[in-house]
């Protein structure tokens, strides 16, 4: 039975600060170069563009994930230009989108491309044969775990056993806490930036977060070592 990295369970908190820090030095970067006033510039644009605004942040994401682009950058500016709720319901929804367009590209439209892309990658071949050995648990598991790339991994799974409506059930929902993360994150050092004071709240909303993915990390890693249940994943 294959396993994960032991580092990687003490790897989680640091992995945070180390954002939270990173994030506060590019935010006091873009004021020092004049970067800020760019982003406040985009914020404008987007909020007059009305209700086409949020519109036009989805479609911009979606298309960065289906690029297979990194989608930190976007996060980041989407918690800007949005907030903590509404910033991490867009992120979700796009990233959900484009992952989801991704695998069916990759099972439908493009298959034997994309599969002559990956053919060479060791990458693509350990998360296939993980998934053949734990089912879509391991769906959950990638997603809550940076262990492959998301370029990789959105592409992928189409090419593998997993379900499709599986396959985005378990994207929307373990993508889920780290969205959140980056999102409220983001939206609590501009804020702490901005007025001279901690957003306690979001502080909070933050920590506890990080509480409950470090658990679900934990729960889906011993599940894996165990052999996991994944039937009842599967039938999702």
């Amino acid at each position: 039975m294959e396993s994960f990295p032991a580092d990687k369970k003490s790897a989680t908190p640091w992995k945070l600060i180390s954002f939270i820090v990173l994030l506060a030095a590019a935010i006091i970067l873009f004021r020092m170069t004049g970067w800020g006033d760019k982003l406040n510039l985009l914020r404008d644009w987007i909020r007059d563009l009305g209700h086409w605004g949020p519109l036009v942040f989805v479609l911009l994401y979606i298309i960065s994930v289906v690029a297979a682009l990194p989608g930190a950058a976007i996060t980041i500016a989407g918690a800007a230009l949005f907030g903590s709720a509404e910033g991490v319901v867009l992120v979700s929804i796009a990233s959900t989108v484009g992952a989801s367009l991704a695998f069916l590209i990759a099972r439908y439209l493009a298959r034997d491309f994309v599969l002559h892309k990956l053919s060479a990658s060791e990458t693509f071949h350990k998360l296939d044969r993980l998934t053949r050995e734990h089912g879509a648990i391991i769906v959950a598991v990638t997603r809550l775990v940076p262990i492959f790339p998301f370029n990789i991994l959105n592409y992928g799974f189409g090419l593998t056993s997993i379900r499709f409506r599986t396959y985005v059930f378990w994207s929307w929902l373990c993508m889920l806490p780290g969205t959140v993360l980056f999102v409220v994150g983001t939206d609590a050092v501009v804020r702490a930036m901005s007025s001279g004071k901690i957003p306690w709240v979001l502080v909070g909303v933050l920590l506890l977060t990080g509480i409950v993915l470090a658990l679900l990390i934990r729960q889906a890693k011993k599940k894996i070592s165990k052999g996991g249940d994944t039937d009842s994943a599967d039938n999702i």
